[in-house]
């Protein structure tokens, strides 16, 4: 996504890694976004229902409902999905989240195989910051990443200052399963309380907050030529549920860590200062204030060995 401080009704562009070219965004529900973030009574609704956790619960629900079903199918035609790459085929979901949360085969998500390598974490559109302490104009001019907040922990984020994050930005029609970017021995998650704002384009050009805001989960996973790297899972509206399916211990990298039930969503993966190099094409387009697509497996950074 383009981040700067352009018309917010201008179109979402992002760089596809894969084409080589820019691509715009199809934003799922988009006009309902633009409404709620864009309109003085949109906002009021915001404040008064739509970023409320017990809403995204019932939205949730109801696409839990087996009626929910019949929305499938459109949505695969709608969007482009690529059914060959689901494990299970489409007519075997029971429901609009058991669809959502799908998994993949495993030859479409091949694993970085070096060693060395720090992966995707998501499929998604991907943001990379060298530096978390120049953040200044980040999708809203005059804000910057409150890492504080974002941890839950002042004391956490003082072993972060001048760290890389990578962030992760899913919308509704990508593949909604999170995993490890590492291997490494992972701690419990923690859960962060908080409310459920979107983390739609249209939502962060006008709120960087919300990342810290918003109800999230956060993960420490101890590595061996990385220190200690934090996987953060950020919840959004719409999104019935953060669910872990790991256990705590030894984890491979690319292994499923968890799942998003319905709604955009995004997670970030926070490295300790100097510990990794960013892939080029993603401090390239990250310049120019461009979010990059990329997806799960495919390599992101390289150890910054001494």
């Amino acid at each position: 996504m383009d981040i700067d401080s352009r018309s917010p009704h201008q179109a979402i562009t992002y760089f596809n890694r894969y084409t080589g070219q820019q691509e715009q965004e199809a934003i799922y529900g988009e006009a309902f976004l633009r409404w709620t973030y864009e309109t003085r009574l949109g906002r009021i609704a915001l404040a008064l229902a739509a970023k409320r956790v017990w809403f995204s619960k019932w939205y949730g629900w109801r696409m839990d409902r087996p009626a929910s079903r019949s929305k499938v199918l459109p949505f695969i035609e709608t969007y482009g999905l690529d059914p060959d790459e689901f494990r299970d085929p489409p007519e075997s979901f029971r429901t609009f989240n058991e669809f959502f949360y799908r998994k993949l085969k495993p030859a479409a998500r091949p694993i970085d195989p070096d060693p060395q390598a720090v992966v995707f974490p998501a499929d998604g559109r991907q943001l990379a910051i060298a530096d978390v302490s120049q953040t200044d104009g980040l999708w809203v001019k005059g804000q910057h990443m409150d890492l504080p907040r974002l941890l839950g922990s002042p004391e956490l984020a003082e072993r972060y200052a001048g760290g890389s994050l990578l962030i992760s930005r899913l919308c509704p029609t990508d593949y909604h399963r999170f995993h490890f970017p590492v291997s490494g021995t992972a701690g419990p998650a923690r859960q962060i309380d908080g409310s459920l704002s979107s983390v739609s384009p249209v939502a962060l050009r006008r709120r960087l907050d919300i990342l810290w805001e918003n109800k999230r989960q956060l993960t420490e996973i101890e590595t061996d030529h990385l220190g200690t790297v934090l996987m953060i899972e950020v919840g959004a509206a719409c999104v019935g549920g953060i669910f872990q399916t790991f256990a705590p211990g030894p984890v491979e990298k690319g292994a499923d860590k968890g799942y998003f039930t319905f709604g955009g969503s995004m997670t970030i993966v926070v490295f300790e200062a100097g510990r990794v190099r960013l892939a080029d094409d993603l401090l390239e387009h990250a310049a120019e204030q461009r979010e990059v697509y990329a997806r799960m497996g495919d390599r992101a950074a390289m150890a910054n060995n001494p």
